[in-house]
């Protein structure tokens, strides 16, 4: 089921979110597609008994997707974005995501990193002036990755969940949480990241 033009149902919504997210326990499926746990767990057990995705058992263990279930994905997402005929859109949001993602990853590693005498040192996250000034240069970059996410969600509506990710995580390192930048699986690089990974798949283009 592919849902209208301009929507998934939620079956290749959650096939392709764990393709984006990778190896996964149900909690962060759910999270990252925006669905609730009971719904994503009843469409991945319909997903396993069509051989598209496989579960390990344990406190290690998670979902993930069959060979199958990544051909499956590619080919649904394609049709998707042919229905839709969103592929140009799509297409001119992600070349601006590529002027944007070197930023980002310079941000980051400001974060984590920091000049002590013209040493490269670990953030221990101990001078509050020093994070609040990144901090505001995310939030910067954060109104000009929103407004890529918002050109995406216009097309395909699943992609407006990273927004809604994206303000989350910034919101919780503003309000003290600094694990939330790049550290949580909920963090801000990991949903930039998933991001990428999205528009990657949508589009077909491999990552080398």
């Amino acid at each position: 089921m592919l849902g209208s033009p301009h929507s998934t149902g939620n079956d290749l919504l959650v096939l392709h979110t764990l393709r984006c997210v990778g190896f996964a326990g149900l909690a962060r499926v759910s999270g990252a597609a925006g669905l609730p746990a009971p719904e994503v767990e009843s469409v991945l057990i319909d997903l396993a008994v069509a051989g598209l995705v496989t579960h390990a058992p344990g406190d290690f263990g998670g979902w993930g997707l069959t060979e199958a279930g990544r051909v499956a994905a590619a080919e649904r997402i394609c049709a998707e974005l042919d229905t839709a005929g969103a592929r140009t859109a799509v297409a001119g949001a992600y070349d601006d995501f590529l002027v944007l993602n070197p930023e980002l990853l310079d941000l980051c590693t400001a974060w984590q990193m920091r000049s002590a005498d013209g040493v490269a040192t670990p953030n221990d996250h101990t001078d509050p002036a020093y994070d609040s000034r990144i901090l505001d240069r995310f939030t910067d970059f954060h109104g000009r990755a929103d407004a890529v996410c918002a050109d995406l969600a216009a097309v395909l509506l699943r992609f407006r969940r990273y927004r809604v990710r994206l303000a989350h995580a910034l919101t919780r390192a503003r309000s003290g949480a600094v694990e939330y930048v790049t550290n949580d699986m909920e963090s801000y690089h990991i949903v930039w990241f998933q991001l990428h990974e999205d528009l990657l798949a949508t589009l077909g283009i491999p990552r080398y």
